[in-house]
């Protein structure tokens, strides 16, 4: 899977959970969750719970602490899905 289908999979994922004021077209690679998407912190549980079974790899804790940006989501699955 390259990096643009893990990009675009990953905003599948996160356009369900946007709030009605953001726009799809709002999420970049550097967009913050909470402070520049109004993702709120349940909706962003749930992210982590689509992206574990998007793309079928298991996200700890320090994982999800470092999920502050779309970047660092697309981070974290490649090193989880080279790892496997």
């Amino acid at each position: 899977m390259t990096k643009e289908e893990r990009y675009e999979k990953l905003k599948d994922i996160i356009k369900i959970y946007l709030p009605e004021d953001v726009n799809i077209t709002a999420v970049h690679e550097n967009s913050n969750f909470i402070t520049e998407l109004n993702i709120n912190s349940a909706s962003l549980v749930d992210i982590v719970l689509d992206v574990e079974d998007a793309f079928d790899i298991r996200l700890e804790n320090e994982d999800m602490d470092e999920m502050l940006t779309v970047k660092n989501a697309l981070d974290i699955i490649a090193t989880k899905l080279a790892a496997k």
